[in-house]
């Protein structure tokens, strides 16, 4: 349930001109995220704690929440945010991808002092960059 502190989830969905197989790699492995989002030490086995290197922001803890093969991986990141990376094969043999990134809270400040409500602005817009740009352009080339 969702109370008046909790701000929405960012949800991005796109549609990828490739195959599940191709897609499920690309947000399962460690260098396929790696491909199209950032460094990272993740491996495919719930309960598994993993890094994700940030550059400048430096290293986030994260854990493996989710393995359902082909549909979804979902993880924690940080102190207050989840990641759930969901997949659908569409009839024509495209892929539909959907990230969705929760954990929001008016009242709370990430590691580095900022304002959810202030960080939720700058990762939409970075999500929505990473999603239908970057995440295309490495999977469907």
């Amino acid at each position: 349930m969702q109370t008046e502190k909790t701000l929405p989830e960012i949800r991005k969905t796109i549609v990828l001109n490739a195959p599940i197989e191709k897609v499920w790699k690309a947000v399962s492995t460690s260098e396929g995220i790696a491909s199209w989002w950032m460094p990272n030490t993740f491996e495919p086995i719930v309960g598994r704690d993993f890094i994700l290197h940030a550059g400048q922001f430096g290293d986030s803890p994260c854990k493996v929440t989710e393995i359902d093969p082909m549909n979804r991986v979902g993880f924690d990141w940080g102190k207050d945010w989840h990641l759930t990376f969901e997949l659908k094969t569409l009839e024509d043999g495209k892929t539909e991808f959907t990230l969705i990134h929760s954990g929001w809270d008016a009242e709370k400040v990430t590691e580095f002092g900022q304002p959810h409500s202030v960080v939720r602005g700058i990762m939409d817009g970075g999500w929505e960059k990473i999603v239908k740009e970057t995440l295309p352009a490495n999977i469907e080339a």
